[in-house]
């Protein structure tokens, strides 16, 4: 046995290394499996969709807020990884009275950066969380930011539209974009917002996410004619909001087909 701290301070013990890992969250799934570690998991949750060609091999626990813990139990995991704004409170009580419960708790960079090595630790992977962490830094570094700042609103949600404050990771991941949020000083960290907030919040651009809400090429010209005034761009929410090994790819992203539409919007 081994004890571990998790991100909110809490002790867990565990058999180490562990064998039988169920992740209820999908951006640390796929940590595990950009980790090596694709034989120990043994259940994940119905979202947990990457890496894509490993979908359909895991048993599946539900969903990220309501799991199945019969199902559960009868996978006798010795690691369940959870993190604390993505899976119900409740769903979280009940499982750690019966099994180790290792939680994350991300608003930023640096928590996530934390998260991949502590991972990497409690799953005796080190080597690879600390290689996956400076190429994850180098990345960021290539980012090629504007000259000024624009600004943006990012929706994640309609009817009623919903956007971010400063307190969430997209805020973050926008920030290290060269992105000012017009919503940061927000009250609530995912606001509902009127479309007159938006018209008079005056964003350069607006960013359609395609999660939660899957906003898709067809709600682009519904926005250009309600914000006239704003860019609409429909961005790749997981680039946005997975703060695991998928951060590897976001350099790229930005600096390839993100920075692309960004031109050709100006453009047209």
């Amino acid at each position: 046995m081994k004890q571990f701290k998790d991100q909110l301070n809490r002790t867990i013990k565990i058999n180490f290394p562990p064998k039988r890992i169920i992740s209820l969250v999908p951006s640390q799934t796929e940590l595990l499996y950009d980790l090596g570690l694709e034989n120990e998991i043994v259940g994940t949750t119905r979202f947990c969709i990457h890496p894509k060609e490993k979908f359909k091999e895991k048993i599946k626990i539900g969903g990220t807020k309501n799991v199945k813990l019969d199902k559960i139990r009868s996978l006798k995991p010795d690691l369940i990884i959870a993190n604390k704004e993505e899976n119900s409170k409740e769903d979280i009580e009940a499982l750690a009275k019966e099994f180790p419960v290792w939680i994350s708790d991300i608003y930023n960079l640096s928590d996530s950066y934390k998260m991949i090595a502590d991972i990497g630790s409690l799953c005796k992977k080190e080597k690879e969380a600390k290689e996956m962490l400076v190429q994850i830094k180098s990345n960021f570094k290539q980012i090629v930011k504007a000259n000024h700042l624009p600004s943006v609103a990012y929706l994640i949600w309609q009817k009623p539209f919903m956007a971010v404050n400063q307190n969430t990771f997209i805020h973050e991941m926008l920030k290290e974009s060269g992105f000012q949020n017009v919503f940061e000083n927000h009250s609530d960290r995912y606001p509902e917002i009127t479309a007159k907030e938006i018209t008079e919040a005056k964003p350069d651009y607006i960013f359609l996410s395609s999660e939660p809400y899957p906003f898709k090429e067809k709600h682009l010209e519904e926005f250009k004619l309600q914000f006239p005034d704003s860019e609409i761009i429909l961005v790749d929410g997981e680039m946005f909001s997975w703060y695991g090994s998928r951060l590897i790819k976001f350099g790229e992203y930005y600096n390839t087909k993100l920075k692309q539409l960004l031109k050709s919007k100006k453009q047209a």
